[in-house]
């Protein structure tokens, strides 16, 4: 574990959560989520310098020893709104009520920063030990139904089962959605799930009807290896690539970059692409992912001619060439670029002088 050096006593602050599951895992964990039993605005503001206070959550960031850290004071929550956050009802209950509003047992551990002893409510240590995940309780999944895409995020991570009664609760959910819920913390989870790049995430996800959480639409799941063709051809939005197979990300926030990568997908599918240089025209103003949709749902030798060949090529001439030889601008330039290139794409070692001898002749040609 990655300590935080915090000398206190009081025996009422504790590492919790992913942390402590990842030590005992064996993993490093990035994030350290420390948790007091109590108002920790009030008590933890003493270990150094406040940087940041949320009274409304309880939190507070302090820089310890040149280190940032979070603090947590315990707390109570109701869903009033199912799907939506919760309502905090207590700050500072005891430490059993704070694990106990908790996603999966794994998730639910405390290890104490003073003496190092851990504090098990819920059988997470079992259920680390037999590759188990298991719910809290029977509302957890209509409480919060992206619980379901972090089950499965866990699953692929740590190679774990849900337990028999986990699983009857999550494909019961999955028949009767409630599609008012908050499709922010919806997107947060697909974008860590499918950053993972796992097929088989993806293949659960499909397979187990996880996607119904998205989209009311029918969805199979795509002959292509996606995870093989993100490796080879890499792109910052993994996460897109896979969520957007679903072709229905409406509910969905999207950012402005993410819903161009999606319209001109969109705009790429009844594209006429008989040869290269039409193939070369479509793709040349689209990001990758745009590309590798095109891939996986249209036509994958058409985008890997793109990705592999034709995306290299490019002219070298430039409107002070055409203006050199005479020519004036106009939008007689467009057709003269792409003549060119329409050239360079059958003989890529063209060279710019050749590409300068190619106009002239069609300058000739033309007078």
């Amino acid at each position: 574990m990655n300590i935080v050096n915090i000398k206190d006593t009081s025996g009422k602050l504790f590492y919790i959560g992913g942390v402590v599951r990842d030590e005992i895992l064996g993993r490093e964990s990035f994030d350290i989520d420390i948790t007091y039993e109590g108002n920790a605005i009030e008590y933890c503001a003493k270990f150094g310098e406040v940087i940041r206070v949320n009274p409304d959550f309880g939190t507070i960031r302090v820089n310890v020893g040149g280190r940032e850290v979070d603090f947590a004071s315990t707390r109570a929550e109701v869903y009033d709104r199912k799907g939506h956050l919760p309502r905090i009802t207590q700050i500072g209950c005891s430490l059993k009520e704070d694990v106990l509003r908790r996603d999966f047992t794994i998730n639910a551990l405390a290890k104490s920063v003073t003496t190092g002893e851990i504090t098990d409510y819920t059988g997470g240590l079992d259920d680390l030990k037999n590759k188990t995940l298991r719910v809290l309780h029977d509302e957890s999944f209509i409480d919060d139904p992206t619980r379901i895409i972090r089950g499965l995020k866990f699953a692929v991570r740590f190679g774990f089962k849900p337990d028999e009664h986990t699983k009857k609760l999550q494909d019961d959910y999955l028949s009767h959605i409630n599609y008012d819920m908050c499709y922010k913390r919806v997107k947060k989870e697909l974008i860590e799930t499918f950053n993972l790049n796992s097929q088989t995430a993806f293949e659960m996800f499909i397979n187990q009807g996880i996607y119904k959480l998205v989209t009311e639409k029918e969805v199979k799941l795509p002959d292509i290896n996606i995870e093989d063709l993100i490796k080879k051809y890499p792109v910052k939005n993994i996460w897109l690539v896979y969520a957007g197979i679903l072709r229905d990300l409406s509910r969905i926030e999207l950012t402005r970059q993410e819903k161009k990568i999606l319209d001109d997908f969109s705009a790429l599918e009844n594209s006429r692409m008989n040869n290269d240089f039409e193939i070369y025209k479509a793709f040349e103003n689209c990001e990758t992912e745009t590309i590798l949709l095109y891939a996986i749902l249209k036509d994958a030798t058409k985008a890997r001619r793109y990705l592999d060949d034709l995306r290299k090529i490019k002219i070298q001439i430039t409107g002070e060439d055409l203006l050199q030889l005479g020519i004036k601008p106009s939008p007689e330039y467009k057709k003269l670029f792409d003549a060119v290139l329409c050239a360079k794409l059958q003989n890529p070692k063209m060279t710019k002088d050749d590409e300068i001898n190619l106009l002239k002749n069609h300058q000739r040609i033309n007078k």
